[in-house]
């Protein structure tokens, strides 16, 4: 890694995941010599930023982001932003005059690789990513002469709870605290009242969901039947809504009920598995029970609330998604698995090419070498070490983020050259 100095570094955050992540990270970066500054959208943005000496709030209609971007980088000599998910419009456009201008991009994200990882790369994460142009065999030259001894994780998500209380409290701040914001837009179709109501039923409902979701997946466990799953995404997810081929998630899932009924052994079950941030503002469950009827598969198609994979993945012959980075816990235990969206995992090795009801009918498996050869591409790489919702999480995050934020290179070019960051030792995070 280059050397990690802050010196003639102006950091530009803008916004980050709920909770104090993004406030941290800019203490630690001025306290290596950036300057550092954040703009804010909302309410939410501002409680979360201590410094207001360096806050700069945003409160005008959203078309005029585009000019004040360019203002605030010309005024303050800005040199890197800092973004969290790269595809609403105010990152987007970010992104695209930090580019043209020569600025380094910083994005963050939720771990492909989960749980206990988060993603930083430079440029654009997810489609965006540097990983869609790389082959494994790219990889794989890169990586020659690296021992794959990399910890694995456990098969669970660590600081959910903390995810959804950091929602709920942001959303609260946009509710009540938001009247210098009144141009403020959500990148989400959903409005703020709506979506603080879906955050708080999430939290205060944790223990029931918990209790249905293992009945559910004890009666599939208990079943006795081959069976598929369908692992599914928050519709109004990033990478659902600007990476696949589908305006809602009920698209998907009549695709996916459609093939089964057509290509599956009439032995064999469907199990939708839901986000575990599934909030309720679609009728999964009911649209699922709707869809297997229409196509004569009624009891034999399932749905089971979001939370844990691992149990069912346990037993799963398959599994198809649109793309989402649960697919990772798939390919770890070489089920066949089919995606129709964009993914960094898209990869012939990895991914089934044949169509969806002849997957169903006869799946073919992943080449594991080749798997095991990518995750260890991924953690020498992008994935850092830690949480951005639990206290612990972030602590260990903070421990490497920091530095790989401030060295000369991408984590990708600094494996290739070399100077890669030295790993960590994954410790357990509630």
């Amino acid at each position: 890694m280059g050397k990690a100095t802050g010196a003639d570094r102006c950091f530009l955050f803008l916004q980050g995941p709920h909770g104090p992540f993004f406030n941290r990270l800019g203490k630690m970066l001025r306290t290596a010599g950036a300057q550092v500054w954040r703009v804010g959208f909302n309410a939410g943005d501002r409680a979360f930023w201590s410094d207001k000496s360096s806050y700069i709030a945003f409160e005008e209609p959203q078309e005029n982001w585009p000019d004040r971007f360019a203002a605030i980088v010309a005024e303050k000599d800005v040199t890197d932003i800092v973004l969290y998910g790269d595809t609403r419009f105010i990152h987007a456009e970010a992104v695209k005059q930090a580019k043209a201008a020569g600025l380094t991009v910083h994005v963050f994200e939720e771990g492909y690789l989960r749980p206990y990882w988060v993603t930083y790369e430079r440029g654009g994460s997810n489609g965006h990513s540097r990983l869609m142009d790389m082959s494994i065999d790219d990889m794989r030259k890169v990586l020659a002469g690296t021992e794959l001894t990399s910890p694995e994780a456990p098969a669970h998500w660590g600081d959910m709870r903390q995810h959804v209380f950091y929602g709920a409290l942001y959303h609260w701040f946009v509710m009540f605290r938001n009247g210098a914001y009144r141009h403020f837009k959500p990148h989400r179709d959903l409005g703020v009242v709506a979506e603080f109501r879906l955050y708080l039923r999430r939290l205060l409902m944790m223990p029931a969901h918990r209790v249905s979701r293992r009945v559910a997946t004890k009666r599939i466990m208990r079943g006795g039947y081959p069976y598929h799953l369908a692992l599914l995404q928050l519709e109004h997810d990033s990478s659902f809504q600007a990476h696949s081929p589908f305006g809602s998630m009920s698209e998907f899932l009549e695709l996916v009920i459609a093939g089964f009924a057509k290509g599956a052994p009439t032995h064999h079950h469907l199990v939708f598995k839901a986000h575990p941030l599934e909030n309720g503002r679609l009728a999964l469950r009911r649209l699922v029970h709707e869809l297997a009827e229409k196509h004569g598969v009624g009891g034999r198609v399932h749905y089971v609330p979001g939370g844990k994979l691992a149990q069912l993945l346990d037993h799963a012959r398959s599994a198809v998604t649109v793309n989402s980075t649960a697919a990772l816990q798939v390919l770890r235990r070489g089920i066949p698995l089919k995606v129709f969206g964009v993914a960094v995992f898209d990869k012939p090795e990895l991914v089934s090419t044949l169509p969806l009801d002849e997957f169903f009918g006869k799946p073919d498996r992943p080449d594991i070498r080749a798997y095991k050869e990518y995750r260890q591409y991924l953690l020498e790489t992008s994935q850092i070490p830690g949480g951005f919702y639990s206290a612990r999480g972030r602590d260990q995050l903070m421990r490497l983020a920091v530095d790989m934020v401030l060295a000369s290179q991408d984590p990708y070019d600094a494996l290739k050259a070399g100077n890669a960051a030295p790993r960590q030792q994954l410790h357990i995070v509630n």
